[in-house]
């Protein structure tokens, strides 16, 4: 949750991978927050708890060994221990204004996410006093999942049982992909000898899930390769998998290099070559006893592992979000925390919130966001709706669904829209006809 990339402007289907992003994260796009809305947060704050509305908690940890060719995050390298505690500060003190303000105060959170950046990055020590201080300000006595995001390289087995040892329900190892030189060329830090050497510590420690991310269409990657990957990865046999298509936005390396070479197509699979080997995975995963659960995920056993953040978030949970251009969520309002650490910093520290940009959004808007997130997992309930929102979502969006069914894309069944395999692999791609119209075609910058 932390800065959000731009979204490409146009919704026809793209064939080859160009300088944008096409991953729909919230709504309504971020183009329309403003600072205007900012200065009413306050205003918000300051009104009865809502005891009722699940809350969770973000805290984005923005520091890495190596900046990756395709990130864009607000990340940050070779910082000292004294900057970084200073930082780990600022965001308690951060929190800590939530947490005493009447719509947060004696409410207690049901998640709790570690993002970055790489949260593995920082020492035991740093992360024991870290969570000591939350837990402080924000109990996690009724806590169902704390995720915790890590680099293979970054970890070892005294680390892994101490990340376990502060609570951490479900550890998410972004490997990316399996093959040295494929990861090195991409930018990322860690090794394939690393990958399997964090696994296996990580298993001894005792998470109770290890999610285990790839990326499908990195700089240099074949088919082959791919297959491998997806051969591997089974072979490991994590509790679940997420995987990515390729993206360049316009703040990372790879775009930098485009630029200055004067291309217009990113060096990386096109959107057809990703999707078929996405859908490749999921067609292995499956056949290796998985569950697809969403247009990114599959799961070794659905009672069992759940994503508790993503789930709560995307049928209208609050949601602090801590640190710099960290993004929150709370009584339908979504702000965005300001971009720059030292300005964060000194923002905090001179007793204000660092809220960058912010919208209120309407009851339809806040009906429309549930409605496309839900949608990435590959099935609506119309009930669901209609209790929440008294809407009825066959006539209030009747066109959408007429061109989904006409496409073969999806149908409505029991009150229940499922969407096919080949739409849950471009699902980001469908959602834009759902938009109110003056979103359409707006860049999620």
């Amino acid at each position: 949750m932390s800065e959000e990339p731009e979204q490409n402007k146009t919704q026809v289907e793209p064939e080859e991978t160009t300088v944008g992003n096409y991953f729909v994260a919230n709504y309504p796009p971020f183009h329309f927050w403003d600072k205007g809305t900012a200065r009413h947060l306050e205003e918000l704050l300051s009104q009865p708890a809502q005891v009722e509305t699940p809350l969770g908690v973000y805290f984005h940890i923005p520091f890495c060994r190596k900046r990756c060719h395709f990130c864009y995050f607000r990340v940050y390298t070779e910082r000292s221990a004294g900057e970084i505690q200073r930082y780990l500060d600022a965001g308690m003190q951060e929190l800590g204004r939530y947490a005493s303000a009447p719509f947060i105060n004696g409410r207690k959170p049901r998640f709790v996410y570690f993002g970055g950046g790489t949260p593995s990055y920082l020492s035991v020590n740093q992360l024991r006093s870290l969570t000591d201080r939350m837990k402080e300000l924000l109990p996690w006595d009724q806590v169902e999942e704390v995720t915790f995001e890590a680099e293979p390289g970054t970890l070892n087995e005294a680390k892994l049982h101490a990340i376990r040892e502060l609570g951490v329900t479900r550890l998410s190892l972004g490997v990316e992909n399996f093959d040295s030189h494929i990861l090195e060329i991409n930018g990322r830090a860690h090794r394939a000898d690393e990958i399997q050497r964090a696994y296996k510590a990580a298993r001894s420690a005792g998470f109770p899930q290890i999610n285990v991310d790839l990326i499908s269409g990195m700089v240099e990657e074949t088919e082959e390769n791919w297959r491998e990957n997806v051969r591997k990865l089974i072979e490991m046999d994590p509790d679940c998998v997420t995987i990515y298509q390729m993206e360049v936005p316009y703040n990372t390396g790879i775009f930098k290099q485009m630029k200055a070479e004067g291309k217009l197509v990113a060096p990386v699979a096109n959107w057809a070559t990703k999707r078929a080997w996405t859908g490749y995975a999921f067609d292995e995963l499956e056949k290796a006893g998985y569950t697809v659960t969403s247009g990114y995920t599959a799961v070794k056993n659905p009672e069992k592992t759940k994503f508790v953040y993503r789930d709560s978030l995307w049928k209208g949970a609050d949601l602090i979000g801590a640190g710099v251009s960290a993004f929150s969520h709370i009584g339908g309002v979504h702000f965005q925390n300001i971009t720059e650490i030292e300005q964060y910093i000194e923002t905090v520290f001179a007793g204000n919130l660092p809220v960058l940009r912010a919208m209120a959004t309407t009851p339809e808007e806040r009906l429309i966001r549930e409605l496309i997130l839900q949608l990435k997992l590959g099935r609506v309930e119309a009930a669901y709706f209609a209790d929440k929102f008294s809407t009825h979502l066959l006539h209030r969006f009747g066109e959408q669904w007429k061109e989904l069914e006409c496409k073969g894309l999806g149908r409505w069944s029991g009150g229940v829209f499922e969407l096919t395999r080949e739409a849950l692999l471009k699902v980001d791609s469908l959602l834009h006809p759902f938009f109110l119209p003056q979103h359409q075609n707006s860049r999620y910058a």
